[in-house]
């Protein structure tokens, strides 16, 4: 059998490859952890329903990922992402999750996540010529 590698995509494709990743990661967690799977996302909006900014992640095993919190610029710095965090990690506290993680970039919020209590537990320099740094909070 010859196979070719193709850039080419559509929802069937990615459904492989991830349906099949995670029936082998199954083969390995614990039973216990077996099933724990949940979309978190929280969105950010006013009474009209405009939305301001969110944060979407998701509960793997015994973990949270983050993997976007966004608040629009002019609304930063007025306690909305960390509010965001705050009913994320209740979300993740409530489905026993051990751990959340999260990444950004030197440019980004580090210094946010880190007076929220996330620490640093890797970096990869000149990452698009910044840091990109890797971040956990136990719960």
């Amino acid at each position: 059998m010859e196979l070719r590698i193709s850039s080419e995509s559509n929802r069937t494709d990615k459904a492989y490859v991830r349906d099949q990743m995670y029936a082998y990661n199954m083969k390995h967690f614990p039973d216990n952890l077996k099933g724990r799977y949940q979309e978190v996302n929280l969105f950010l909006k006013n009474a009209d329903g405009q939305m301001y900014g969110g944060l979407l992640g998701e509960i793997c095993w015994n973990w949270l990922e983050i993997h976007y919190l966004f608040v629009d610029e002019g609304l930063r710095k007025l306690g909305y992402g960390k509010k965001l965090l705050i009913e994320a990690e209740k979300i993740a506290f409530e489905k026993n999750c051990d751990f959340i993680k999260l990444d950004t970039l030197s440019f980004q919020a580090l210094d946010f996540y880190q007076k929220q209590g996330y620490e640093v537990f890797g970096a990869i320099e000149n990452a698009g010529s910044y840091t990109h740094y890797y971040l956990k909070k136990n719960l």
